[in-house]
């Protein structure tokens, strides 16, 4: 665990970085968010960031998503106002500690981020073999590749194999090929100097140099464009790598891992990604079954998120019922794992009375729910929903976005009793979006629901 301290606070941020290192933490300090910004593009890296209340934790967090450097950041302060606490947590800090910092508080915060990316809950069979192989393959050096559908947690998979490497006390770097822009991938993997390209207004250490020692995680590797697949074959076969714009190789000891939710052997044949590449990355595989091929997990999952986020929204244990458990149990999961976070996040927000029971359980692509057959079943399941989506699109045809979108807001609204907390965090907005919205819903002579209330008038 490396933790990065922004601020001073008179010592009590030393404090709580002594309070890290006897928890086992790698412990580094700057004194603001420049400098903060400037070791994360050097390489320095931080599994989390603690950062004085005071400053600006909204530029910290703009700079950190707009330069693509995936870190949690966590404020902190003395005696602070409660709005100023809300305000970083509205500004993209995920928790709030107050200072002077509890020794049981800062283990618990170190502990979570670590638990919250390599914890695996299983309890079928199936995950227990995939498991096992992980487990066997994970102190060697060998690249690792592996595959399943979206959702089945295939990134949880990379990081148990670098807790479980040799590795393990070294960095472990991700990074999403598929979420960056292909003319930004290779100065996001092998860095640049400065004046490399336009933009290019400091030197930045890639996430190669980055992970020198440790791990890296080429997530969702087969959307890489095959120019830059050719300079990543390069840097593994020589580990080395040439930072763009720079004129001397820089040599880099990482283990390599990769992960896919399509079929690799068919994008070589499709002529999309590298053959030499590929077998360069699949010296192992480890194939993620989905959700619905390992139904025992479901139940202990569904307790295992309702637990979570009944602890991140403040309220107290929740129960999963029999009853909702079997909803649970025979719905499809095409979204897998993180379809099902998703829905017991909704449950842990609609739950009344300590329970979460059918009522709270809102499921998505029912209609392509597997029934008990053969695949004739499946496939007279999927011809109604495409059916279904087709009728959806010529609904939808002729509305404005502004239209739907009330639409879909004052629906989620009425679903949620007039709860503007539940709705804005269904919704993916925050409350101040959501009560905008509803205030000029309001002043248009729109009627909109109120706490408690069971229907919505028509517009």
């Amino acid at each position: 665990m490396r933790l990065l301290i922004v601020g001073t606070l008179d010592g009590h941020l030393a404090t709580a970085g002594k309070l890290a290192l006897q928890s086992g933490a790698k412990v580094a300090h700057v004194d603001d968010i420049e400098d903060a910004m400037n070791a994360l593009r050097s390489g320095q890296g931080a599994d989390l960031v603690m950062v004085e209340v005071n400053l600006d934790v909204g530029n910290l967090c703009s700079c950190l998503t707009r330069e693509r450097i995936a870190v949690p950041v966590v404020a902190c302060g003395i005696g602070t106002e409660p709005s100023a606490a809300a305000d970083a947590i509205r500004a993209g800090a995920q928790e709030y500690i107050p200072l002077p910092p509890d020794a049981e508080l800062i283990a618990a915060v170190l502990s979570a981020v670590a638990e919250e990316t390599s914890t695996v809950v299983f309890r079928d069979p199936a995950t227990s073999e995939v498991l096992r192989l992980a487990e066997q393959v994970a102190p060697s050096d060998a690249s690792v590749l592996i595959t399943g559908e979206s959702g089945t947690g295939k990134e949880v998979m990379a990081r148990f194999l670098h807790t479980k490497s040799k590795r393990s006390n070294e960095q472990f770097i991700s990074v999403n090929c598929a979420a960056i822009p292909e003319n930004l991938l290779e100065s996001e993997l092998f860095g640049h100097e400065k004046g490399a390209f336009t933009g290019a207004v400091t030197r930045r250490v890639g996430k190669f140099e980055e992970a020198n020692g440790g791990t890296l995680l080429l997530d969702e590797i087969s959307e890489m464009h095959p120019r830059l697949q050719a300079k990543l074959l390069r840097a593994i076969q020589e580990r080395e790598i040439d930072r763009v714009g720079g004129g001397k190789p820089i040599k880099v000891d990482i283990r390599l891992l990769a992960t896919s939710n399509r079929n690799l052997e068919q994008a070589v044949r499709d002529g999309s990604f590298r053959e030499d590449l590929y077998y360069r990355l699949n010296v192992v595989n480890i194939p993620l079954p989905p959700l619905r091929d390992r139904p025992q997990d479901i139940p202990i999952l569904a307790q295992h998120f309702a637990a979570k986020y009944a602890e991140a929204n403040g309220v107290p244990p929740l129960q999963v019922t029999a009853a909702a458990q079997d909803i649970l149990s025979k719905h499809h999961w095409r979204g897998n794992v993180r379809e099902l976070e998703n829905t017991m996040h909704r449950a842990v927000l609609l739950a009344r009375d300590g329970v979460i029971d059918p009522n709270a359980i809102i499921l998505t692509g029912q209609s392509l729910m597997p029934a008990e057959g053969d695949g004739a079943d499946r496939a007279a399941a999927s011809a109604a929903e495409d059916e279904t989506a087709a009728g959806d699109v010529k609904v939808l045809v002729g509305r404005t976005v502004a239209d739907v979108e009330k639409d879909l807001i004052l629906d989620t609204l009425q679903h949620c009793l007039g709860n503007r907390t539940h709705a804005a965090n269904i919704l993916g907005i925050s409350i101040r979006t959501l009560r905008n919205k509803l205030k000029l819903y309001s002043q248009d002579g729109v009627a909109v629901p109120m706490p408690g209330e069971n229907e919505r008038a028509p517009a």
